[in-house]
């Protein structure tokens, strides 16, 4: 008999706070959603408690923050690179010094003429930090891609928050047989509807 007791102290208030959750729990406003992501990114999936989609924002923001960081440092590696060779070449004091920065870039093993002199070397340092250049702008704009995108989640999250996702979803296909009375003329068709 005491058993029975613990049993229903246990599961009443289980049942109490399923029932008080139910009935407090209201649709997120979905502009709300979007200016809370504005303000702060991940803040509108917060807002709308898709708190799983949080690790994928942040990843994202971090991988293109990541790649924003990394090819800034080249451009800026081989632009000091290709302005400290311009001016050696412009004083004619090129030198195979280790701290020179357009030394510094070359790839191991190699040195100035087997990279193909200095000319040559030259116009590979500017190539390298057009490159480097394109990809850094390509990182922001993915950066404002992936802002957008959360943006847009947060505020497609909210307006479908309560949308029945229901598992009977029906396709029905029938033959049907049309009868023109103006040609006189019959025809047949499938009709295909989808019930939700």
């Amino acid at each position: 008999m005491k058993r029975w007791w613990i049993i229903v102290l246990l599961i009443l208030p289980m049942q109490l706070f399923a029932q008080q959750d139910s009935v407090f729990f209201k649709k997120p406003d979905a502009n709300k959603a979007v200016w809370l992501g504005v303000i702060f990114p991940g803040a509108g999936q917060i807002y709308n408690k898709s708190y799983w989609k949080l690790p994928i924002v942040y990843g994202a923001f971090m991988g293109c923050g990541y790649a924003i960081s990394w090819t800034s440092n080249r451009h800026t590696n081989f632009k000091m690179a290709y302005l400290d060779l311009y001016n050696d070449i412009q004083a004619g004091t090129v030198s195979e010094d280790p701290s020179k920065s357009y030394i510094a870039v070359i790839p191991d093993g190699y040195d100035l003429e087997r990279v193909g002199g200095q000319d040559t070397w030259m116009n590979t340092l500017k190539n390298q930090q057009n490159i480097y250049r394109r990809y850094r702008d390509y990182s922001i704009l993915a950066t404002v891609i992936v802002y957008a995108l959360s943006l847009i989640d947060a505020y497609v999250d909210a307006q479908l928050f309560d949308y029945d996702i229901s598992p009977d979803l029906t396709l029905n296909v029938e033959p049907q047989i049309y009868y023109d009375l103006q040609q006189q003329q019959k025809s047949a068709e499938i009709k295909l509807a989808i019930q939700f």
